[in-house]
């Protein structure tokens, strides 16, 4: 039997096993079984698709681990949407936008917060501060007591991260 049957072996036996009970799990978690159901099946979508050899010695702890982190996105993806669908509820309707320019400006939100959230706290709060608050580099490495380079340095890799993400293909 070959490497690739094995695994897909152990993943049949791992989604037979417990794809019940992560579904059931999700399910207390969000309150809602489609979202419940799609969360389940976005988990072993990455069990599939993970690069390293599948060793599971606590294989619940292992799918509630990517399943928690699944929940997450979700929840925070649901907050940006709420937020949007705030900010349109105040529009006039003359300057409402399409329902694909919505979804366009929903996705890019998502985007916008999946990039700061991936730049460690320090690094976000100078870009925030910078982009958001107008601050100057002098006046942010007052408010976090930090050198000014280092306040250069955190917003050239808040940057460059911005940059990467618009030409990713």
């Amino acid at each position: 039997m070959s490497a690739d049957d094995i695994a897909t072996q152990q993943i049949h036996i791992l989604y037979t096993d417990h794809h019940g009970w992560l579904y059931g799990w999700l399910r207390r978690k969000l309150g809602n079984a489609c979202h419940a159901a799609d969360l389940a099946q976005d988990t072993f979508m990455r069990v599939l698709t993970r690069q390293q050899p599948l060793y599971l010695d606590e294989p619940r702890a292992y799918l509630s681990a990517i399943a928690r982190g699944l929940v997450v996105d979700h929840w925070r993806r649901r907050e940006l949407e709420l937020a949007w669908l705030e900010i349109l509820a105040v529009l006039p309707e003359a300057e409402e936008p399409s329902p694909e320019t919505r979804l366009i400006f929903l996705e890019t939100l998502i985007e916008i917060d999946r990039l700061l959230d991936s730049l460690k706290p320090q690094v976000r709060t100078a870009f925030l501060l910078a982009q958001l608050d107008g601050l100057t580099c002098p006046q942010i490495a007052e408010h976090l007591s930090v050198s000014l380079s280092t306040v250069e340095r955190y917003i050239a890799k808040a940057l460059r991260d911005c940059y990467a993400l618009r030409f990713e293909p």
